[in-house]
């Protein structure tokens, strides 16, 4: 009806203004058309930059939503900045996952996309998937990244950190408020002496590596004195029974000697071997006498010098693991994998960018109907309250809802004593269907990508390869952080993933192996 409408009116509007009018009418035409096929379908209101009428806190977490076409930014009190983005195009899509800002440049040029310039860029992978300035022609048009208008980069640029998290949701999706018993609660008591006990050990851990250090050198000194002794000892061990065999065959000669002449000098050899045996044999016992307390204490400074470091050893464990818990404290839990995984940002910059991750707890969790989906979830710590924090949770995958997805897990005891007595503000509780993708390594926080979703932006791409994972000791020797402090190993990049039957874009997390220690 609105095309036979259209053609009636443009025929009257020919015959009356003429050829003029053509563009006039057609343009109402297409815009009449374009009016009635919205109606038919459902109107979608395109988005625009917004700032939330009040004073914004610190951003917390990012969310885009691809179907919308949007990022929203959230402090503690809720959202603060609003604005349109252009994600993947078809082919190229974004992922839709759990994601968070691993490196920052300002002025980043693609080694991808020809120099291609990506102003203020916010890193969420290292195989190139980032917020960053762009042009936004409407609708999603990137190679996978998530282009933001230029002067919204430019301002959001220094108010966000290394860490942030960053959720890409299919649809739209909102933190709301959540209270849960599996939920973190600090201990105001262990937050307070927090940073005292942390300067505490970090200052025990240096006089350590001082001590260590000290008893190392002596140690050595000592083993270099002993050393010397004991190489003369073993040259007089060799030389006294050749100078005892030389004073027999003396003796010996003299028994055999026939005259007056020869008994003479016979006697005199003997003199001689015996006077020379006689010395070795005074020197031998004065060097046995010597050596034996230098080598007890050469043994000794040995054994201390191995106490010092282990004391070292434990004592820069403690101190990294108080370091830490001054830290916001991420968890990951995946049904796919029935693991427990712990993320803390060390802050130490890594020399090709971005900063390190401690991730040296790596544990299996108990969850309720394993095989049951249980949907991707975020919980976040927001701010402090009375009763210990403030929570809120993201849902951007089907499933379980929240609450009953918490429900279905049981989380170890000893992880949550170590865990939640320091648990603050930025602090989060992930838990997904999916495993951790590969892309998760020592400069990222957790990466997961939902695969039931479209991904070519992300799966096209060339994966990290050699990526350090966590150790496999949980609390074992290597504890929270490991020998050097990480307790990472580098691991090969194979084609499919070990102990997993679920072929998924071929982006999974590699569980680690034994005896590739870095």
């Amino acid at each position: 009806m609105v095309n036979r409408l259209a053609a009636a009116q443009s025929a009257v509007a020919i015959r009356r203004w003429g050829l003029s009018a053509i563009v006039t009418l057609a343009a109402m035409v297409a815009l009449t058309v374009l009016a009635a096929e919205a109606a038919a379908g459902q109107p979608h209101r395109a988005p625009t930059e917004a700032t939330a009428p009040r004073e914004a806190g610190e951003p917390i977490m990012a969310i885009v939503s691809i179907k919308t076409q949007q990022v929203t930014f959230y402090d503690a009190d809720g959202w603060i900045l609003r604005a349109p983005v252009s994600t993947g195009t078809t082919g190229r899509e974004t992922p839709a996952g759990i994601f968070a800002v691993i490196e920052k440049d300002k002025d980043h040029h693609s080694t991808l996309y020809d120099d291609a310039w990506m102003p203020n860029m916010q890193r969420i992978t290292w195989n190139g998937i980032a917020l960053h300035g762009g042009p936004l022609p409407g609708y999603a048009a990137s190679h996978g990244c998530v282009r933001m208008p230029y002067d919204f980069a430019e301002k959001l640029f220094d108010k966000t950190w290394i860490g942030m998290r960053v959720i890409i949701s299919p649809n739209d999706a909102v933190p709301v408020e959540f209270s849960h018993k599996a939920l973190f609660v600090p201990n105001a008591e262990a937050v307070a002496a927090a940073p005292a006990r942390a300067e505490t050990l970090a200052r025990e851990a240096a006089e350590a590596v001082k001590t260590a250090d000290e008893t190392k050198k002596a140690a050595a000194t000592a083993a270099r004195d002993s050393a010397s002794l004991t190489a003369s000892l073993r040259k007089l061990e060799w030389l006294k029974p050749r100078a005892d065999a030389e004073l027999a065959f003396a003796d010996k000669a003299l028994a055999a000697a026939k005259t007056d002449q020869a008994k003479a000098r016979a006697e005199e050899a003997k003199q001689k071997a015996a006077a020379k045996a006689a010395e070795l044999g005074t020197q031998l016992d004065a060097a046995r006498a010597d050596t034996k307390p230098k080598l007890d204490a050469a043994a000794a400074a040995k054994d201390a010098a191995k106490a010092a470091e282990t004391k070292k050893a434990d004592a820069a464990k403690a101190a990294n693991e108080a370091k830490l818990a001054l830290e916001p404290v991420s968890v990951y839990i995946s049904r796919a994998t029935q693991k427990l995984y712990v993320r803390r940002n060390t802050h130490k910059p890594w020399s090709d960018g971005g900063e390190v991750f401690d991730s040296s707890i790596e544990v299996p969790v108990t969850i309720r109907n394993p095989d049951k989906p249980i949907g991707t979830h975020v919980f976040t710590a927001m701010a402090r309250s009375d009763a210990g924090l403030r929570w809120t949770a993201v849902t951007i995958d089907n499933g379980d809802d929240a609450k009953d997805a918490l429900d279905r897990i049981t989380i170890p005891q000893d992880v949550v004593d170590r865990i939640a007595p320091t648990a603050g503000p930025r602090s989060s509780i992930i838990v997904s269907d999916e495993p951790l993708s590969r892309e998760t390594n020592y400069r990222t926080e957790f990466v997961a990508v939902l695969n039931n979703q479209p991904q070519g932006g992300f799966i096209t791409r060339r994966p990290t390869i050699e990526v350090p994972v966590a150790s496999a000791n949980g609390w074992g020797d290597n504890g929270w952080g490991g020998n050097n402090g990480f307790g990472f190993f580098f691991q090969p990049n194979p084609d499919q993933q070990a102990g997993n039957t679920r072929r998924r874009g071929g982006q999974y997390y590699y569980p680690p192996q034994q005896g590739w220690w870095r």
